[in-house]
């Protein structure tokens, strides 16, 4: 079995040029066979009128020494018949006299008349008048082996050499094209074990030059997917282990009744539960996202009253934001709707909203506004926090990305993707104006109806 491309490619050309060649080399003799055959009697009939001249010019007594004589001298076989049916041959150096001629054929040529062979015949032949002492004979030239062999063997030559020449050819072709296709399996075999940083050098703008520009293409979105799927699996372990370290190592105390007085036994416990109930929200948040990101997440649909929902939400954090003294401005018109996924929104107003609670100092200022232009609706939510930087702007959305560790809050980094997927989803958009120390603006833009799937 042939495994290879390149044989198949060169064994494919050969067999191609070799059907080509004989079948162009078949109908090159079937279109030019009666130009060959008319050429052939043409110079067959030279032939014998130059011999007739000779004998007429020589006044030959022996006609048979003379033919005897003349045969050599041409590639035609000779045939010489007389008034009394009598036929000699002189073959000379030519095949053997096999032709049959037919007997209307010798009369009528012994009658003084030129005979010309049909070209549909398989022999082709002339004959010619001539008298001697006064009888009329007949004088026929055959067709020769010869020239025919000669015409056969240029051609079975010509074909070999363009058999040899055309497989060299074919093969240096089908290494200059199945060599790229060579280092394209090379680095799909480097890529399929993990080694992303590969890449196929190939300076063509055929279809393989396109397949590996794809291939490239798909090595490097491979090498950031696994990228990123290091982030995560980095940031999750992270995220996890503060918390369950916390908890071991305050359990492991609380057992040693020598190392902890009651009074700090709760407050161990309080830790214990703050840091499960930390757990929980990430877990929460990663099973929601995970979701999000799903073909198969419920996406429940109605219409509803977007100014009191924000409302809601705002009261709803309440003891929050008056904790820190927080003035909360609102500026939302009545009965604004929207029809949308009212628990997936919630999620979002909650998050923007818990953000600036979290970052605005005690005695800070956040605002919501909410407008309505053309059937696009657009919710601004900000506050008086430190800001973000410009370097960081770019990647607030992403999976686990802190501005300030330091100030995090115990936040697992995953409130602002759940927010833009859920915009995303809403077909929304949603962006941020920020500088560092002059705080931070997160805008929502939402369509009044989501356009039909």
């Amino acid at each position: 079995m042939i495994k290879t491309l390149y044989v198949r490619v060169v064994l494919t050309f050969l067999v191609t040029i070799v059907i080509a060649l004989l079948g162009a080399t078949l109908l090159g003799f079937v279109v030019f066979e009666r130009e060959l055959n008319d050429l052939q009697h043409n110079e067959m009939r030279v032939a014998g009128e130059n011999i007739v001249r000779a004998y007429e010019a020589a006044e030959v007594n022996d006609l048979d020494r003379f033919m005897g004589s003349v045969g050599p001298l041409t590639s035609y076989p000779i045939r010489v018949y007389d008034d009394a049916g009598n036929m000699k041959s002189y073959l000379g150096a030519n095949r053997p006299d096999q032709a049959a001629i037919p007997p209307e054929a010798v009369r009528q040529v012994l009658n003084g008349e030129v005979y010309q062979a049909d070209a549909k015949n398989d022999e082709v032949f002339i004959g010619l008048p001539f008298r001697h002492q006064a009888r009329p004979y007949a004088l026929f030239l055959l067709s020769s082996s010869k020239n025919e062999g000669t015409i056969v063997s240029l051609f079975l030559t010509v074909l070999l050499f363009a058999l040899l020449i055309g497989s060299l050819c074919i093969l240096f072709a089908a290494g200059y094209l199945v060599k790229p296709l060579k280092a394209l399996t090379k680095a799909t075999k480097r890529l399929a074990k993990g080694d992303f940083d590969v890449a196929v050098r190939v300076k063509r703008k055929d279809e393989i030059g396109a397949l590996a520009q794809s291939f490239n293409e798909m090595a490097f979105e491979l090498k950031q997917v696994e990228t990123m799927r290091r982030d995560f699996v980095s940031n999750v372990s992270h995220e996890l282990q503060s918390p369950l370290t916390s908890i071991s190592g305050f359990a492991k105390a609380i057992k040693d009744d020598k190392l902890v007085t009651e009074p700090n036994r709760n407050r161990y416990l309080d830790i214990i539960v703050a840091e499960s109930e930390r757990l929980s929200r990430l877990s929460d948040n990663l099973l929601k996202l995970a979701s999000l990101e799903s073909e198969h997440h419920p996406f429940e649909l109605s219409t509803f009253h977007l100014d009191e929902q924000l409302r809601q939400v705002v009261v709803a954090c309440e003891p929050q934001w008056s904790a820190k003294r927080i003035r909360m401005d609102l500026r939302l018109p009545a009965a604004v709707n929207i029809t949308a996924d009212a628990d997936q929104l919630r999620q979002v107003w909650m998050n923007l909203i818990g953000n600036s609670m979290k970052f605005t100092p005690e005695g800070g200022r956040i605002a919501v506004r909410l407008t309505e232009e053309r059937g696009v609706l657009t919710v601004a939510v900000s506050d008086t926090g430190p800001g973000i930087a410009a370097e960081e702007r770019d990647r607030i959305f992403e999976r686990f990305y802190k501005t300030d560790r330091s100030r995090s809050g115990g936040g697992s980094g995953l409130g602002l993707a759940i927010v833009k997927k859920i915009v995303v989803l809403h077909h929304g958009d949603i962006e941020v104006r920020s500088e560092a120390g002059q705080g931070t603006t997160m805008t929502v833009t939402l369509p009044v109806m989501p356009p039909s799937p």
